[in-house]
């Protein structure tokens, strides 16, 4: 940016430069008044096509700019896709992958719970069949001891 910063002052000195040396050349030299306005019509001329030349550099420099910066813009914008692209293919396969974990985590937690539901159940099973037996017992000695 300094570069372009730098041409505009060159091209404005060089201008305000050339404007004055043909302004005192003209005004210093011993020429008649033909003579003047004819240089003065010949120095405008040369001024005006030096003007247009450097206006046509300038404008073609701005072009190549602007389409360096499209350019630019475009490969940015290019980059920004493909890495947003990688950031959500990333994501979703960790989310995926945390699901699966999350599933196999249920699933074994659901068959240890059915494993110890189904040891209580065989233990309170056990244990009811056990009171049954020692309570037809008691039943029993209470029915002999009531018959003595």
């Amino acid at each position: 940016m300094s570069d372009k910063s730098n041409f505009g002052s060159f091209l404005m000195g060089f201008t305000v430069g050339a404007l004055a040396g043909a302004i005192v050349s003209l005004l210093m030299a011993p020429q008649t008044g033909e003579e003047t306005r004819q240089i003065i019509k010949e120095k405008t001329i040369e001024l005006k096509d030096k003007g247009t030349e450097t206006y046509e550099d300038t404008k073609h420099r701005a072009e190549v700019a602007y389409k360096d910066a499209l350019a630019k813009a475009d490969e940015l914008a290019k980059v920004a896709k493909e890495k947003a692209s990688e950031l959500g293919h990333s994501t979703k396969t960790k989310v995926e992958k945390l699901a699966e974990e999350a599933t196999t985590a249920a699933e074994e937690v659901a068959k240890v719970t059915k494993e110890k539901a189904s040891e209580l159940g065989h233990s309170t099973k056990i244990k009811a069949e056990k009171l049954a037996d020692e309570t037809t017992k008691a039943a029993g000695d209470v029915a002999s001891a009531a018959q003595d």
